[in-house]
C-alpha cells in the first residue's frame, strides 16, 4: 500500500506547482486529498479558477469600470498538529499609506517579469514574510475580487505542507506582525458582524471577524474577509453558516467596434 501511495504523491507535487519538491515533505493524507481534489476542480474549469460552494456569484455587484490594474493574494494553508486547517496572516506595518495596520494577506500588484498570478503571490510573500516559494505548492486559483481602489485582486490558494519548516522573516516597512488563524472560521456566523460600508460610491455589506491569538486582537475585514470566506467554502467543501456576501467585480471591457 505504501509503495501505491509514494508515486501518487509524486505526481501531485509536480513542479508546475512547487519548485523544489525535494525541500518539501510528504503531507499529510489529509492535505494529499485536499491537493488532489483542487487541482482536478481547477483542471475541469474552463477559466481554470474555482468559485466557492453556493457563492451568490449572480448578485455580484459590478463596479462599471474596467480594473485599474492586477494582484494577486497568497491563500496560504496548512495544518495544525491537531489536524486543523489553518491560514497565515499579516498585519500590516502602521507606517503604511494606505490600509495600514490592518490585516491582509501576503501579495500585493502583478509586476513586468511575474509569468503569473501565481508567481505575484509567491514572490510577494517570499518578500513581504521570508516565505521560500519551495515550501508551497500552488493548487489553484479563485476568481478575481475587485478592490476598492479598483485593481482586480486574485487569490491564489498554496499549501504549506510543513508549517515547522517556515521561519517567518518579516519586512518591517511593510509587515508589522504575522498569525495564523483556523481557515473554518471564515464559514461561522461566530464572532462576525456585517456593516455598511462606501465601496467606490456605493453602499454595500461588508463583513468584520474578531479573532485574539497569543493575547492580541485582530479584525479581519473587508477584502480580506470577503475572500476567506470564498476560499473556506472552496478548501472545505461547504457553504457559510450565514448568508455569503457577493464577490465585487469590475464590468467586463466590450469592444468598441
Amino acid at each position: 500500500m505504501a509503495g501505491a501511495v509514494r508515486p501518487l504523491l509524486s505526481r501531485l507535487f509536480t513542479p508546475n506547482y512547487i519548485a523544489m519538491a525535494g525541500h518539501s515533505p510528504s503531507p499529510t493524507r489529509r492535505l494529499a486529498h485536499l491537493t488532489r481534489h483542487l487541482l482536478a476542480s481547477s483542471s475541469s474549469s474552463a477559466s481554470g479558477e474555482l468559485s466557492s460552494v453556493g457563492a451568490p456569484a449572480a448578485a455580484s455587484p459590478t463596479r462599471a469600470t474596467a480594473s485599474k490594474g492586477f494582484a494577486a493574494v497568497l491563500v496560504c494553508i496548512f495544518e495544525d498538529p491537531r489536524g486543523d486547517t489553518r491560514v497565515l496572516l499579516t498585519k500590516r506595518a502602521s507606517s503604511l499609506n494606505s490600509h495600514s495596520g490592518e490585516v491582509s494577506l501576503p501579495g500585493g500588484k502583478v509586476e513586468e517579469g511575474d509569468a503569473d498570478v501565481k508567481t505575484t503571490a509567491l514572490r510577494e510573500a517570499e518578500e513581504e514574510i521570508g516565505l521560500d516559494p519551495a515550501l508551497v505548492s500552488v493548487v489553484t486559483v479563485l476568481e478575481p475580487f475587485l478592490s476598492k481602489n479598483g485593481l482586480d485582486v486574485t487569490p491564489v490558494i498554496g499549501i504549506l505542507s510543513d508549517r515547522s519548516l517556515f521561519n517567518p522573516v518579516l519586512n518591517k516597512d511593510e509587515v508589522e506582525d504575522i498569525f495564523d488563524a483556523p481557515l473554518e472560521m471564515f464559514l461561522k456566523d461566530d464572532n462576525r458582524t456585517t456593516r455598511k460600508r462606501n465601496w467606490m460610491g456605493m453602499t454595500i455589506p461588508v463583513q468584520f471577524f474578531d479573532y485574539e491569538a497569543e493575547g492580541k486582537k485582530y479584525v479581519i475585514w473587508g477584502l480580506t474577509a470577503h475572500i476567506l470566506t470564498r476560499a473556506a467554502a472552496v478548501v472545505l467543501q461547504r457553504q457559510p453558516s450565514f448568508a455569503e456576501l457577493p464577490r465585487p467585480k469590475s464590468a467586463p471591457v466590450t469592444s468598441k467596434h
